[in-house]
């Protein structure tokens, strides 16, 4: 039987991108930490099949059967299904996965706006000026429009590059629409892998407070911060309710842990103030640092959401 904080879920909602791995590098000891545990994959990246993803998984040394990955572009095109009749003609602005999830659900591939009754928009490198701009007309003449996620930046070893989110706010921008959104934090893509696992008691974890953490809330279940991917602590001390994690932990290693460990509150060797607008750790001679992050949220969440926006950490 597993122990640790993890004993006490069903199933593992894992993130993919600065959670398990940075573009071909895997996280070091996330397959570790994940061995033998009831882990579904859920990534906002549209770019891959299933399939796809889960080979490089497999390749980076995770336990990652076909069936056990995720992504927005299943749960986006499952959204763009709902909202309009098989046969619909689709402009899709993404991946050869996403079309192919389009299609198979009987909606039809169109290339130009003037065809398109609605648009869906998921992460591709090759996307450019031109299918953005179909896309922004077929959206200002009335198209439906989903998007298969908003993250701003895409996590990789060489640091957070451009991210699907920006290119939807490109298209935002020039048509003063905004789209229905399946991945996290949109509820589609969570409640999908709920379904799909008849996970009663899932843990969501991921590394970005706006998505895994924020969908997590959302879809009522208890949320994982793990420190590798983009967010940190000085993040949490001034995030609104709805990306407050459950628990917070520097690496996956924490699932394994007992609970009380990746719970913000007091610790040892540690006092938090607030003076101002800084919110000031200050460690005891031989405190461990590790630990400084649990006090400094603990203090954050008993200000009020608009005097906690505005600080700043210092540790001292």
């Amino acid at each position: 039987m597993t122990a640790g904080l993890v004993s006490a879920y069903d199933r593992l909602l894992v993130d993919l991108d600065g959670t398990v791995y940075a573009g071909a590098v895997a996280i070091p000891g996330a397959a570790e930490a994940l061995e033998g545990l009831p882990v579904t994959y859920v990534t906002n990246n549209a770019s891959r099949a299933p399939s796809d993803v889960a080979q490089h998984l497999r390749d980076l040394g995770f336990q990652a059967p076909d069936d056990a990955v995720v992504t927005s572009a299943q749960a986006g095109a499952g959204l763009l299904a709902s909202l309009v009749p098989a046969g619909t003609p689709v402009l899709v602005v993404g991946a050869q996965a996403l079309r192919e999830e389009v299609t198979a659900r009987g909606l039809i591939l169109v290339d130009r706006a003037e065809e398109a009754r609605a648009v869906i928009q998921g992460h591709n490198p090759e996307t450019g000026w031109a299918l953005l701009s179909e896309a922004a007309l077929a959206i200002r003449a009335g198209a439906v429009w989903v998007a298969t996620n908003t993250d701003a930046t895409l996590p990789t070893e060489r640091g957070l590059l451009v991210g699907n989110g920006s290119m939807v706010a490109a298209v935002m921008n020039a048509t003063d629409r905004a789209p229905q959104v399946a991945g996290k934090p949109g509820t589609r893509i969570l409640t999908d892998a709920v379904e799909a696992t008849g996970a009663r008691t899932p843990l969501v974890v991921g590394d970005r407070l706006d998505t895994d953490i924020e969908g997590g809330n959302a879809v009522g279940a208890d949320t994982y911060l793990v420190l590798t991917g983009v967010n940190g602590v000085a993040d949490v001390v001034s995030a609104p309710d709805v990306h407050q994690p459950t628990y917070l932990a520097a690496t996956l290693a924490g699932l394994r842990a007992p609970r009380a460990e990746s719970l913000p509150g007091p610790r040892d060797g540690w006092t938090a103030t607030v003076e101002g607008d800084e919110l000031i750790l200050t460690g005891a001679r031989g405190a461990d640092p590790a630990q400084a992050s649990y006090p400094a949220v603990a203090a954050a969440r008993e200000l009020p959401e608009e005097r906690r926006a505005g600080l700043r950490l210092v540790i001292r």
